[in-house]
């Protein structure tokens, strides 16, 4: 029990990623004896990529609970495994009761994959805790410009495209320097650039980094890059906003829905145009003041009002009509066949 949220840990083993195996029904005993001993009432399922979670809400559903989704990707049509997860969620989806979206960009997604009534899904963004994500007392100096990066170092989030950035902004401003956070497949490009550059000194690999010193990394710098070749909403723009910094990041998906105009600068998924949005960006540091920065991310985004948000979907969800088993598996069928 942590801050009074009780966790039940599923004796599964990842195999690559964190990822597990689809179980399907050999999950159903700790699912239904962990949803009668707790009196739960909605089935909340988060993540489309989460085999546990399509198992959960297929279970729930087939107990007669009311189920609720929460979809926080964005997801191609023309790729082999955008294709393969639109299926699976189209037979995940075909029985929930209610969906929600973090952004318009990602409901108007959901919409057209899905073959859910716009009606049944509903957008409630991300939100940052304020609290823990709060300027430096004692601003760095920009003598130096400290551009920070926090993200896996995967395709989907651009770690090519950092690598062919990092050098050209190096090159073009002296006084600038990097520090990513993350890690993933990509790190070791990233780390061939540095050698292949002779970046060591400008570029500074921290690796994971846990949430709790996500604060530290951010405040340390003056500008965040975010490199995402998709994205729905991207809460690390939130967090380093709250912190005082401005935002740099691709103009894709639900990323320019999330902050004002003069909080980001938004630029095409090319290395040319990056560089040309981080050149921007440096020469508007002067007029950035953090905590005013923080006290809009603060009247912005809330997890209270995000509470209240989510609290009126499980409202209308406990009101809707459940239905019976062949209605369910008529629109199971329906799906298999489109």
């Amino acid at each position: 029990m942590t801050g009074g949220l009780k966790v039940y840990y599923v004796p599964w083993r990842p195999f690559v990623m964190q990822n597990s195996f689809l179980t399907l029904f050999p999950s159903l005993p700790i699912i239904r004896t962990t949803l009668i001993r707790e009196r739960i009432t909605i089935v909340h399922g988060h993540q489309a990529f989460s085999t546990l979670c399509h198992e959960a809400l297929m279970h729930s559903r087939t107990m007669g609970y009311r189920v609720v989704f929460t979809d926080h990707s964005l997801y191609g049509f023309s790729d082999a495994g955008s294709i393969h997860m639109n299926k699976v969620l189209q037979f995940t989806l075909a029985d929930v009761s209610q969906a929600i979206c973090v952004s318009p960009t990602s409901r108007e997604n959901t919409v057209l994959w899905s073959g859910l009534p716009p009606e049944k899904i509903y957008v409630i963004p991300n939100a940052v805790d304020t609290a823990m994500f709060k300027p430096a007392v004692v601003q760095p100096s920009r003598s130096e410009i400290v551009i920070v990066v926090i993200s896996r170092l995967v395709y989907r989030k651009g770690a090519d495209l950092l690598v062919e950035v990092i050098p050209d902004v190096c090159r073009l401003h002296p006084n600038v320097r990097f520090i990513v956070g993350g890690d993933g497949p990509k790190r070791v490009w990233l780390e061939e650039m540095r050698e292949k550059h002779s970046l060591q000194d400008r570029v500074e690999m921290l690796g994971v980094v846990p949430h709790a010193q996500v604060r530290s990394v951010l405040i340390s710098g003056h500008i965040f890059l975010n490199s995402s070749l998709t994205e729905a909403f991207c809460i690390a723009i939130l967090e380093a906003a709250s912190c005082g910094l401005l935002t740099v990041s691709t103009r894709v998906g639900g990323v320019p829905e999330v902050l004002p105009d003069d909080m980001i600068i938004l630029a095409e998924p090319d290395p040319g145009d990056t560089v040309l949005a981080i050149e921007r960006a440096i020469s508007m540091l002067p007029k950035v003041d953090p905590q005013v920065m923080h006290h809009r991310m603060r009247e912005l985004y809330n997890w209270h009002d995000v509470a209240k948000r989510t609290e009126i979907v499980y409202d209308r969800t406990l009101k809707c009509p459940n239905q019976n088993l062949l209605v369910r598996v008529s629109r199971y069928i329906l799906n298999i066949i489109c």
